[in-house]
């Protein structure tokens, strides 16, 4: 029965599990089930030489019945003809016979129940077997899913770990004092720009204040030197003035 106990450990074994493990699922579940078909196919050999067994046995039992019978009815014959040394031996090989026979009944009895029990677990080993073939690819997707998951969890683990949300907002204050800083700098150039503009307005209307008080002063005599201005620096004498 070494067959069907190797088959019951490999399909009472966690499939998943054994997936889980394995580098590639795919490859490792294609050989499980080379496996199972290679045990199966060995354990039908064990189950019918255990069917050839019991076959014997009934073919013993029967056959040492079948002597018994026999030799009971020598035995009749020859208490029939005054031959009582020969009834007794005929009785004591009868009898023989008939306690082989009934060894032989017992052992049949009892290879009948194994083979009954080698049949069904058989028949349920070939049904998973069947069944595992059928869920090849639906197993192979479970497990990739699972791993997926896993997988969805990890990085969702990280991210919190990680907490990109406070991440954000250090960027988003970091870019907020960036745009403050460059409309300050504006503000102070055009405010600069604004103060020169209003300077150079000051210096005109106080070199016209001044031209007008040069000229209101020249008009009015007030200046040294006679009605006409003083020659500037660089003027030239008109003609026909003496000096």
């Amino acid at each position: 029965m070494g067959i069907l106990d190797r088959m019951s450990t490999i399909l009472r074994a966690n499939i998943n599990a054994m997936l889980d493990q394995a580098e590639d699922p795919e490859k490792t579940l294609d050989q499980l089930i080379r496996d199972m078909g290679d045990a199966i196919g060995q354990a039908r050999g064990q189950v019918a030489e255990m069917i050839a067994q019991e076959k014997l046995l009934e073919a013993d039992m029967e056959r040492n019945n079948s002597l018994a019978r026999e030799w009971g009815q020598k035995a009749e014959l020859a208490v029939s003809r005054g031959a009582d040394d020969l009834a007794k031996e005929a009785l004591r090989r009868k009898i023989d016979y008939e306690r082989n026979a009934h060894a032989y009944a017992s052992q049949l009895q009892s290879q009948q129940e194994v083979v009954f029990k080698l049949k069904h677990d058989l028949e349920q080993l070939e049904t998973k077997y069947e069944g595992a073939v059928r869920n090849r690819e639906a197993l192979i997707s479970r497990h990739r899913r699972a791993v997926a998951q896993q997988k969805v969890a990890q990085t969702a683990a990280q991210l919190n770990t990680m907490d990109p949300t406070s991440e954000l907002a250090r960027m988003e204050d970091r870019i907020r004092m960036e745009e403050a800083r460059a409309a300050a700098i504006t503000e102070v150039n055009r405010r600069s720009s604004l103060e020169d503009q209003f300077s150079a307005l000051e210096g005109d209307s106080e070199l016209d204040r001044q031209l007008a008080d040069l000229r209101s002063k020249v008009r009015g005599g007030a200046l040294p030197g006679g009605d006409q201005p003083a020659s500037l620096p660089g003027s030239t004498t008109p003609p026909g003035s003496g000096s």
